[in-house]
């Protein structure tokens, strides 16, 4: 068996070999620094969903999505109050976090049946959608409201 080479033998030195080839120096461009590519098209998507929303979504449908931000705001700072000062009557708390939560389920409803883009519920009128966001609305309030105690 013959005797293993060390990686500095079996590269040939410039005075082992008498004959050399030059390489051929290529010249690059400089390179530049790249910001990230992904913080800057995650930018450009944001803008353009921002766009297209305020472009392309009508005012009803804007104004539904303005009472759906309400209704999360006031369900977080009530769980908030809650965590922070206590739930001493339990049964209030229980009640509003429910009332708000179960706003939050109507409104997404309703913003669904009254979708122009979407032909989901094409039986259904924007009216009668109302209406029935109405009358659940009123159901829901009375059951909560008899839920306080």
């Amino acid at each position: 068996m013959a005797p293993k080479k060390n990686a500095r033998e079996s590269t040939p030195s410039a005075a082992a070999s008498p004959v050399t080839k030059a390489s051929p120096v290529v010249k690059s461009a400089p390179v530049s620094p790249k910001p990230s590519a992904g913080a800057a098209s995650w930018d450009v998507v944001l803008q353009n969903i921002y766009n297209h929303y305020i472009n392309e979504t009508t005012q009803r449908t804007k104004l539904i999505d303005a009472f759906l931000v309400f209704l999360v705001t006031v369900g977080a700072l009530q769980f908030l109050y809650c965590v922070l000062a206590g739930n001493y009557p339990f049964n209030a708390f229980l009640s509003g976090f429910s009332a708000t939560v179960g706003q939050f389920v109507l409104a997404v409803s309703l913003r669904v049946q009254t979708n122009d883009t979407k032909s989901e519920f094409p039986s259904v009128s924007p009216e009668r959608a109302f209406a029935d966001f109405v009358v659940c609305s009123l159901i829901l309030h009375v059951f909560c409201i008899n839920f306080i105690n």
